[in-house]
């Protein structure tokens, strides 16, 4: 048994490879479609982390039929990738029809969730509808009163991923603003690396979106982390070493085109922390729009930690300057060249 679980894992891991490929010549060839697009079931979470902006404790499930349109209509803009995020996701009963459904229309399908409500059925349940790749941030070894999200809580859901998924799982330690004791990020990834997962460390921003440079011995903690662990496209860092000393990037960020945010109201906006931008209904969303976006400089680029939105500006930071200046609020613009300690 213990053989045929490894073949089928090898196997597996294989597609996602190839898959991955895939993504990246579609993406060199063509400009007009987007990467990855985050998906928003539920604005609910069972959990209220300090620091977090994205969570609600009352928002209803968004209805699955509602969520396939979604689905569907990605699919027709060309989207490769979704990831469903959150809120918590888990927290939506019919989670898995709008995985199979990412995966009907061809398209690689991830998932970002706090890891509370795991459990085996859940992993089984989500390895059948052919969830390909699944994030857990762990923010400390023990809960206190930023976040819940600890390896102690958490240390037996690792376990049963390690047993029972079908699909990659990364473990994303975390260290900057409000978290009392960076050593336990180190704690969090040398445990991911032991279980056999993929390991990333993540800097953490406050509930306004913002962080401050890493501390001394933030700064260490940080750069042990990074010697740890599988490499994966999660690993590309030039933004995060800038993040790290409080330094601008200069990149051309691609949201609204190569990357869409869909919120549980079905809008597009640009990301997590800008919401509200452009907020057009993705069933009216078209590829002028994603051209239009893709040509647009975004004022909040330069201290950005968005992580998922830098990965995918990189496969096209190479080649088409952009012409048009966005929309967004005056103090985003005002933010730009404020002092640099002040980040989003």
């Amino acid at each position: 048994m213990k053989n045929k679980l490894r073949f089928r894992r090898r196997s597996l891991r294989v597609q996602r490879y190839l898959k991955e490929w895939h993504m990246l010549a579609k993406a060199l060839l063509s400009t007009k479609h987007p990467v990855l697009a985050h998906l928003i079931p539920t604005r609910r979470c069972n959990l209220s982390c300090t620091y977090c902006n994205e969570y609600d404790s009352v928002s209803p499930p968004v209805p699955v039929e509602d969520l396939v349109e979604r689905v569907d209509r990605l699919a027709w803009l060309g989207t490769t990738t979704i990831t469903i995020s959150g809120g918590e996701p888990l927290l939506h009963p019919q989670l898995d029809k709008v995985v199979r459904q990412i995966r009907h229309r061809k398209m690689m399908a991830g998932m970002i969730t706090n890891g509370y409500l795991l459990n085996v059925k859940r992993i089984e349940q989500l390895n059948q509808a052919g969830l390909e790749y699944l994030q857990i941030s762990i923010d400390n070894a023990n809960p206190d009163e930023v976040s819940k999200k600890s390896l102690k809580v958490l240390d037996g859901k690792l376990v049963m991923l390690a047993e029972h998924a079908d699909f990659a799982v990364n473990i994303n330690s975390v260290i900057g603003s409000g978290i009392n004791h960076p050593e336990d990020a180190l704690t969090v990834a040398r445990r991911a690396v032991s279980l056999g997962f993929s390991g990333t460390v993540g800097i953490i921003h406050d509930g306004k979106g913002q962080l401050q440079p890493l501390s001394p011995s933030e700064h260490t903690v940080y750069r042990q982390i990074q010697q740890l662990g599988k490499k994966s496209f999660a690993r590309i860092n030039k933004f995060q070493e800038n993040i790290t000393q409080g330094k601008p990037n200069n990149w051309r960020c691609r949201a609204g085109g190569r990357y869409l945010y869909v919120c549980e109201n079905g809008l597009v906006h640009y990301c997590s922390q800008q919401r509200g931008y452009p907020a057009i209904p993705l069933q009216e969303y078209t590829r002028e729009h994603i051209l239009r976006e893709f040509n647009t400089r975004k004022a909040c680029a330069p201290y950005c930690t968005v992580s998922c939105v830098q990965q995918v500006g990189v496969l096209d930071n190479w080649r088409a300057p952009q012409t048009t200046t966005s929309a967004l609020l005056p103090e985003l613009t005002s933010m730009e060249s404020s002092d640099s300690s002040n980040l989003h």
